[in-house]
């Protein structure tokens, strides 16, 4: 297969001209399947810098019968926190010709089944999902046809792996610093229940109250869906229950802005009357009214390492967890409690 360069005009004959050598003789070393004397190495290799001719990855991939593509499935595409991971998935697997197949799971387990069947008709070499609607069983059995890397996820196997944040730690944190400024009755506006990343840091707000000395009021746990809409009707829930809170831990942004809307209806301030901390330090929770404090995420980092995960297996490599610290953004909607 004739392989054509990025630099307008130059192929791969025109490199073997130049080296004196044969095409397939050029293709062979591109490949590393040549066996050469190193004077005919040397003068490719030259040829190839003078002419300034880059091979066509994708080309070589098909010839020894690789796609050179990757499947992602993410819940949903729109998200501004997934905008950021796929970004870093991109940019990782770019880096050896790697092209990913981006698909939207939307949150529903069927879909997502049918998204996996799609990806794996289309030949790709490895599925990476984040936060998967599917249950450990199904993973590992889809491990069996490609390799796979799944985020939100405590999986482990020969053909699988999870790239794991520590949302517990962080979550006990973040609780931990109202408990600094004074707050003794603090609320939770969990994520969804079926969500590892949710239950984690719903385990990481109850051991925080806990380790001071406070009670854990389950009235003061409501539930959402991780977007706005979510945050705002979890929040009336709370205020209809009539209990007392000074503070708000919320289990993402997005949530966070809507129970930031539900309280400015209530004529309730920020952080005068109720501190908030939400997590994940999407860009827009910089603008907020008033600026957010809110756990970051490494999100592109996350992506990142999810992507050189796939690569590494794709090539039959062992893979360690990266460390992708999580850490605590201190801003205007938190304040400490005055009697």
């Amino acid at each position: 297969m004739d392989e054509r360069g990025s630099t307008p005009g130059v192929t791969l004959e025109d490199v073997a001209r130049r080296a004196g050598v044969s095409p397939s003789t050029v293709s062979r070393i591109l490949n590393g399947t040549a066996r050469v004397r190193e004077s005919k190495r040397r003068a490719v290799e030259r040829a190839i810098a003078e002419l300034q001719y880059q091979p066509n990855v994708i080309a070589r991939g098909l010839a020894r019968g690789h796609t050179m593509s990757v499947g992602v499935i993410t819940p949903h595409i729109a998200s501004p926190f997934y905008n950021e991971t796929l970004t870093g998935i991109e940019d990782s697997l770019a880096k050896a010709g790697y092209s990913p197949l981006f698909v939207s799971g939307h949150g529903n387990l069927a879909k997502e089944v049918e998204r996996v069947a799609l990806l794996v008709a289309r030949r790709v070499e490895g599925i990476i999902l984040l936060n998967s609607m599917m249950d450990d069983e199904a993973l590992l059995n889809c491990s069996q046809r490609l390799p796979l890397v799944t985020t939100g996820r405590h999986l482990q196997g020969p053909r699988v792996t999870s790239i794991q944040l520590n949302n517990e730690q962080a979550a006990f944190e973040a609780t931990w610093y109202l408990i600094e400024l004074g707050h003794t009755r603090i609320a939770h506006i969990a994520g969804p229940a079926h969500n590892i990343d949710a239950q984690e840091r719903l385990a990481g707000y109850r051991r925080a109250l806990l380790q001071a000395g406070l009670p854990v009021d389950e009235r003061l746990i409501a539930v959402g869906e991780f977007h706005e809409a979510s945050g705002l009707m979890a929040l009336n829930q709370l205020l209809e229950t009539r209990q007392s809170f000074t503070a708000l831990f919320i289990a993402n942004d997005q949530m966070a802005y809507g129970a930031r809307l539900a309280l400015y209806r209530r004529s309730i301030r920020v952080p005068e009357d109720v501190s908030l901390i939400g997590f994940d330090d999407l860009p827009s929770s910089l603008y907020t009214t008033p600026p957010l404090t809110t756990v970051r995420q490494p999100a592109y980092d996350l992506g990142h390492a999810v992507g050189e995960a796939m690569l590494r297996m794709i090539n039959g490599q062992p893979v360690s967890q990266p460390d992708l610290p999580l850490s605590l953004i201190v801003r205007e909607s938190t304040l400490r409690r005055r009697d």
